[in-house]
């Protein structure tokens, strides 16, 4: 792409220089006219001779005319490529955002989950957690500043700690979601068989609050294909 650009600065610039060289070529023409020879002339001939000016005059105009449209076609192609540029260059953050691979920020809401003397915070928690903010449209999730992606795993080791994404976590659990917040705050506190209640009814310390400008670090690993040609 940069070397597109590049050729067809260069493809501008010379046209330029070749525009330059015809204009000169008409001033050149104007200046070398002999005057005082044309005063001399038969009636006949001089007619002659100004339709031959005129003649040589359009076709210079001509030719201006034709290098000054095809500067305007290499400028609007160096525009469409910047442009074509910029749309591939977001559309290639876009795809990098949903698949965890830059930090994002934004809306949404936080949930805190706490160890207690009775009840201790356990992986299944966090897996309905996370799929129940999926349902609810969180568009990224992270738990104790670990991105989840496709191929995420919350498990539990050894019922000591909470393993995600293969590195050790431990209480409180800090589950970040970027979202619509209503939504999200709705899917979880809504009454009865909500998230919320039902954590509390368990005995469980889980906090719900909305946030703004949540950040959420990218995900620090290599994605895993299973199926898919490289």
């Amino acid at each position: 792409m940069k070397k597109g650009k590049i050729i067809v600065t260069i493809t501008i610039g010379l046209v330029c220089v070749i525009l330059v060289a015809v204009m000169f070529l008409q001033f050149k023409t104007i200046n070398q006219t002999d005057i005082t020879s044309l005063e001399n002339m038969r009636e006949d001939k001089l007619r002659v001779e100004i339709a031959s000016y005129k003649t040589k005059n359009e076709e210079i105009e001509q030719k201006k005319e034709e290098l000054m449209n095809t500067i305007k076609e290499y400028q609007e192609s160096l525009l469409n490529e910047t442009e074509a540029s910029n749309l591939l260059k977001q559309e290639l953050k876009q795809y990098n955002d949903l698949l965890g691979k830059n930090d994002v920020s934004g809306d949404g809401v936080t949930i805190t989950l706490t160890d207690t003397r009775a009840q201790k915070i356990n992986a299944e928690d966090l897996v309905v957690l996370l799929n129940d903010l999926k349902s609810a449209g969180a568009e990224a999730i992270s738990i104790n500043e670990q991105r989840i992606v496709y191929d995420s795993y919350v498990v539990d080791i050894n019922n000591t700690y909470i393993s995600v994404n293969g590195k050790r976590i431990v209480s409180p659990y800090v589950v970040k979601a970027i979202g619509n917040p209503s939504y999200l705050e709705s899917a979880l506190a809504k009454k009865q068989y909500g998230y919320i209640d039902t954590k509390l009814a368990e005995g469980k310390d889980v906090v719900l609050e909305r946030e703004n400008d949540i950040i959420i670090p990218k995900y620090i690993g290599n994605l895993q294909y299973e199926y898919v040609e490289k």
